[in-house]
């Protein structure tokens, strides 16, 4: 049973990356594509003010990957690898949590699991580091926003399962309303606490030496010695369009593996819950129409 469900949750998250994958293939890579488009004429822009400065230039290296194979098969594996990945999680969690939760049957617990899942693993650290287009971010600074962001995600999933574990031990005491504002309020506390904590992006090392201190690392206008401008800098719309679609994209994905599934869960868990269901959406769609 516990391998069947893991493979069902596995297959669920493959079929919601297939259409995660369609998506971004059809919004996301476009505004990606510019953005590389950017990266590239920027650095060109670049390598001029350091030629005419006499800096030796590096020679570029070739592409390992075309763009046609990032878009397609890298872009389209990668979802769907991560997406079986998710629902297997999805379905561990599941096993874990199956009858722990008090009255929630079945099919509504692999309803919600992924929605906690979107939030902790996504949507709350995406708050504090969103995500970015090609273009912004330096090569130096990856390790750093790496283990920023695994540590922001996993003090936000504990956070989130603590939450919910000591909200049904408080709810037996007081009523639903309540637990959840305390514990919810404990939660936003918490993360509140560790956002504060986590340097910005744009404090690192690498970004305060090329643009002083700032928010993020969104690219700067570039300019001469002399303070003339040579380049603009990464374009606010083009980045808000990113990370808009990077949310769909996710919303997507979980909410996929939810409306996958479930249906199947149940239909493992509760088979006679599962027949009657089936046997009264047919009765329903068969019952005579009054004239």
């Amino acid at each position: 049973m516990v391998k069947q469900l893991i493979a069902r949750g596995a297959l669920s998250g493959a079929a919601a990356g297939l259409v995660a994958f369609l998506f971004a293939r059809i919004f996301a890579e476009p505004v990606i594509s510019k953005a590389i488009d950017y990266e590239s004429a920027r650095d060109a822009a670049q390598d001029a003010l350091d030629k005419a400065a006499g800096v030796a230039v590096p020679a570029g290296g070739p592409d390992i990957f075309s763009r046609t194979v990032q878009m397609d098969v890298g872009i389209g594996a990668g979802l769907i690898l991560f997406g079986a990945a998710m629902g297997a999680l999805v379905a561990v969690g599941y096993v874990i949590a199956i009858g722990r939760v008090g009255k929630v049957r079945p099919f509504q617990l692999a309803l919600i699991l992924p929605v906690f899942y979107f939030l902790g693993v996504f949507m709350v650290p995406f708050l504090k580091y969103p995500a970015n287009p090609p273009a912004i971010g330096h090569e130096e600074t990856i390790r750093t926003r790496g283990a920023l962001y695994l540590i922001t995600v996993t003090v936000s999933c504990i956070a989130l399962f603590l939450a919910v574990y000591y909200g049904q031990k408080l709810h037996k005491r007081i009523s639903l309303y309540y637990t959840v504002l305390i514990m919810g309020g404990a939660f936003i506390v918490v993360m509140g606490v560790l956002f504060a904590i986590l340097p910005p992006l744009g404090d690192l090392s690498a970004n305060v030496a090329e643009y002083g201190k700032q928010a993020t690392e969104t690219p700067l206008p570039l300019t001469d010695a002399n303070g003339n401008l040579v380049f603009p800098g990464f374009p606010a719309d083009l980045l808000a369009r990113f990370r808009v679609y990077a949310i769909i994209n996710q919303v997507i994905l979980w909410g996929g593996i939810a409306l996958l599934f479930a249906p199947q869960a149940q239909r493992l868990l509760d088979p006679a819950g599962a027949q009657a269901r089936r046997q009264g959406r047919f009765a329903e769609d068969h019952a005579p129409v009054a004239i």
